[in-house]
């Protein structure tokens, strides 16, 4: 009978989930998300057909199984290559002109993905000479021996391959097809894994309740009013009226107009650091949101740190309530499943299923480009939504053609209105097609960003020993200096370890620690207390620290100018802040193209080295002569003209895996997480709160930190995996995990 056929089971209670009952359920649902880019047909027959494979009598014997003989047989019964097969079949119709075949063809190839890799991943394409056990497309269509599923006919309509205008569209060409397929793919996995949440519950798990668009923007509407229009002190009122501050304004007024224009899908803003682009970019987007003439859905801010994460997620909180925000990156837990808020909050970060997200480069562009169910899901949520880029001169470099191909397709082909945001805006458009050119934001600020020029930059010309720049840091009550390499920070600090009010701050302290340091520096800066810090560029982008003179190690041109937004930062100085660039006599490997670059710049632009046009001249210098062994350092492009999803999924890794992370027990609240931990308590929220008492260390050869850490007996291994200091001696109150364990470049740190 009909009724006999079950999608799932269960286990503690013995309810029964009808398989027909799942397929409707999964394909209402994915036909829903994939409606947002004109996919529905689509996505219900991918619902509809992706467990066809159940409706074999070895799986529902499976199902029906005691748990011992569940555990023998689990993950042996390929139901996942049946409907895949089934798609497959479709690729040919009678009397279709040759275009047409080919796009049936390429469609059902698609489908065949999405349906396959449901469950392990959207396999590689694979050739026609795969044979059975490659785990490629092609060799799963080819398999034989699937248990007998043929009595899915009596529950399920026979399948029809849409033939939509996008599919038209994106046609055979690789990265076009390949987006559509990881859309189409997200719709299907999300759904799955939504009805299944659903039936396991027994009913509705809190996904709802976020607030609209327009709630969001009256709630902005009335933050602003209050902190900007209406300040309830006189010294607020005075803070105010600044010429920095009313220059923001100004930013602020043509934001909102540009979002209630709302005229374009690909935008850029360019704000000079301190310029308040945060709030600006907010207040576009939620205005664009609620103006444009199609529906926008959220706002997806992708950022390049955690530590400017947590700082713009707090900012967006406070103007728009807690309730509307949601974090997705590693540092953030939402453990407190009791709490209906926290628990909507922990769900959408699985899928994005919200109107504010705030989330990493790293998360934002793998995701992307991954084959993997649990990755993908949050991928159709990206159509109708405006995402904005953070620091987008900070988009990686080594994989930035295929990012920047993939933002102009979601721009295209995905209702997405995408905002490269940033101070030192590079030429991105010479990535995009030549119909696609970003639109400015705030063109009068651009015309006027001498106004915001709070400093004067000087390029030292010789090399200085360590020893000649802490002498000169000394000079100074209140400096920022900022090294490319750990090794060099503690060093300096050293030099002057003996001075008063002297910081030192890099990944080579733990979160925690790093957060109790820079509110003791922002301390001392409000009290006009002595207060000299050495720092790796964790401080250069949005961390609010005002210094009135900064030193900056050659680097990068961007670099150089996001030191400078840590000077002057209010504009207090009239005669304007100083920021001093030098170099030491070693120049690490990472810095030096970058660092000649610079110098190549300075040497035209001279003090105007911060300037719109100096700017663009060192990211097209840096652009060309990257060619793409940089700019698509994996191949990427390549390897998706082969259709290689698993391949793609596996080398696009904006972040190597090359670092081992070390727990440091060294408070209270550290053992009592170490504790838990040892008890064998395991939980995603539990590993993100431990996670912010840990040091990531380079690992891998003979003299790396944790090899030696390790050699010298003072690592513990918790289940094979966790490494815990035991010898706190290596931990420095001042410098974290000491440099003589090992070196590394503190680029990102």
């Amino acid at each position: 009978m009909a009724a006999d056929y079950l999608a799932h089971v269960e286990e503690e209670t013995g309810r029964e989930q009808r398989l027909r009952d799942h397929l409707t359920g999964v394909a209402e649902l994915s036909g829903g998300f994939a409606a947002a880019f004109g996919e529905e047909a689509a996505g219900r027959a991918l619902g509809m057909y992706h467990d066809i494979g159940k409706y074999s009598r070895a799986f529902q014997d499976y199902l029906r199984a005691d748990e011992v003989e569940k555990k023998k047989r689990r993950g042996r019964i390929d139901h996942s290559t049946a409907g895949a097969q089934e798609f497959w079949k479709l690729r040919s119709g009678a009397g279709e002109t040759r275009p047409m075949r080919q796009l049936r063809q390429t469609m059902a190839l698609m489908m065949a993905s999405c349906v396959a890799g449901h469950h392990g991943g959207i396999p590689n394409m694979g050739t026609n000479v795969d044979g059975d056990g490659e785990g490629t497309l092609a060799a799963r269509l080819k398999k034989s021996e699937l248990p007998d599923y043929s009595t899915y006919q009596g529950e399920v309509p026979a399948p029809v391959l849409p033939m939509s205008d996008l599919a038209r569209q994106v046609g055979a060409s690789p990265l076009p097809s390949m987006v559509y397929t990881r859309m189409l793919f997200s719709c299907l996995v999300d759904a799955d894994f939504l009805d299944t949440e659903r039936f396991m519950a027994g009913g509705d798990v809190g996904r709802e309740g976020f607030p609209s668009m327009g709630t969001l923007l009256e709630r902005l509407t009335k933050s602003l009013q209050a902190k900007f229009a209406a300040p309830k002190t006189q010294e607020a009122r005075q803070k105010l009226d600044t010429p920095i501050n009313r220059k923001r304004g100004e930013l602020l007024r043509e934001s909102i107009a540009a979002g209630k224009a709302a005229a374009g899908n690909l935008y850029r803003m360019t704000v000079p650091t301190g310029g308040g682009k945060t709030i600006s970019s907010l207040a576009f987007a939620l205005h664009y949101a609620v103006h444009a003439k199609k529906t926008r859905r959220r706002i997806i801010y992708v950022i390049p740190y955690t530590s400017i994460i947590e700082q713009n997620a707090a900012v967006f909180r406070e103007l728009l309530g807690a309730d509307s925000v949601v974090e997705h990156h590693q540092n953030v837990a939402y453990d407190d499943t009791a709490d209906s808020d926290m628990n909507r909050r922990r769900l959408a970060t699985e899928n994005w299923d919200a109107p504010l997200i705030v989330t990493t480069s790293v998360q934002f562009f793998e995701s992307l480009f991954s084959n993997r169910p649990s990755k993908c899901r949050k991928l159709h949520n990206l159509a109708e939504s405006i995402v904005i880029f953070d620091e987008a001169q900070m988009l990686p470099l080594n994989y930035l053609r295929p990012s920047m191909a993939a933002i102009e397709e979601l721009v295209r082909r995905y209702d997405c209105t995408a905002v490269l945001c940033t101070a030192t805006q590079p030429p991105l458009e010479q990535f995009f097609s030549a119909d696609m050119r970003p639109i400015e934001i705030c063109p009068a600020v651009m015309e006027n960003a001498a106004l915001f020029r709070r400093t004067h930059i000087e390029l030292c010309g010789e090399p200085m020993t360590e020893e000649a720049i802490a002498r000169e840091l000394a000079s100074y009550e209140q400096v920022l200096c900022i090294v490319n390499v750990k090794k060099t920070a503690q060093r300096l600090f050293d030099l002057l370890a003996e001075e008063d009010g002297v910081y030192h701050l890099s990944t080579n302290l733990y979160p925690v620690h790093r957060e109790k340091v820079l509110e003791e520096i922002r301390k001392r800066l409000r009290e006009g207390k002595t207060c000299r810090v050495i720092s790796t560029s964790l401080v250069e982008a949005g961390v609010d620290l005002d210094f009135p003179a900064v030193y900056r190690e050659i680097h990068g041109l961007d670099s150089i100018v996001q030191a400078a937004g840590r000077c002057n930062r209010e504009g207090l100085i009239k005669t304007g802040g100083t920021v001093k660039v030098f170099s030491l006599e070693k120049i690490t490997s990472s810095a030096q193209r970058p660092a000649g670059l610079t110098k190549i710049v300075a040497r035209k632009y001279g003090a105007d080295l911060t300037s719109p046009v100096a700017i663009t001249r060192y990211f097209r210098e840096l652009y060309d002569t990257s060619g793409d062994a940089w700019l698509d350092k994996k191949g990427i492009m390549k390897k998706t003209a082969e259709y290689a999803f698993s391949d793609i999924a596996k080398d696009f890794r904006i972040i190597e895996d090359r670092t081992r992370s070390i727990f440091i027990p060294e408070t209270e609240d550290a053992c009592a997480l170490l504790g838990r931990l040892e008890r064998g308590e395991r939980s995603r929220a539990l590993l993100r709160q431990a996670g912010r008492y840990m040091v990531q260390v380079y690992h891998g050869t003979a003299s790396s930190p944790f090899a030696l850490l390790s050699a010298q007996g003072k690592l513990r291994m918790i289940d094979g995996e966790l490494a815990v200091l035991t010898d706190l001696s290596a931990y420095d109150a001042n410098k974290g995990l000491l440099s003589n364990v090992g070196e590394g470049e503190g680029l990102f740190c």
